[in-house]
């Protein structure tokens, strides 16, 4: 029981700390690729800028430490979650 509960705790605890990097990431990377388009080039550098900025407000002017602090962040609370409900989970079984 420990064991399920421990490979339980660390799955959601990896999961919660890259999907927010990877949503992130995926919404500059999409706002850079936008920046070379003729046209709307300006949408995607003052995007991308106000996310850096955004990120740099975390990161103590880091945007790389901003976006890690705020994956941690995800993860205790997805952690957090794990716990509680592996609590409920007791409680509903009577153990």
């Amino acid at each position: 029981m420990v064991i399920s509960l421990l490979r339980s705790l660390l799955f959601s605890t990896i999961l919660s700390f890259t999907i927010p990097i990877i949503a992130v990431g995926s919404i500059l990377a999409t706002l850079y690729t936008v920046s070379y388009v003729p046209g709307i080039a300006c949408v995607g550098q003052i995007g991308a800028t106000h996310i850096v900025g955004f990120l740099s407000i975390f990161g103590s002017g880091y945007p790389v430490q901003g976006i890690l602090i705020i994956g941690g962040t995800f993860a205790i609370a997805g952690s957090l979650f794990d716990l509680f409900n592996f609590y409920v989970n007791q409680g509903s079984r009577g153990l």
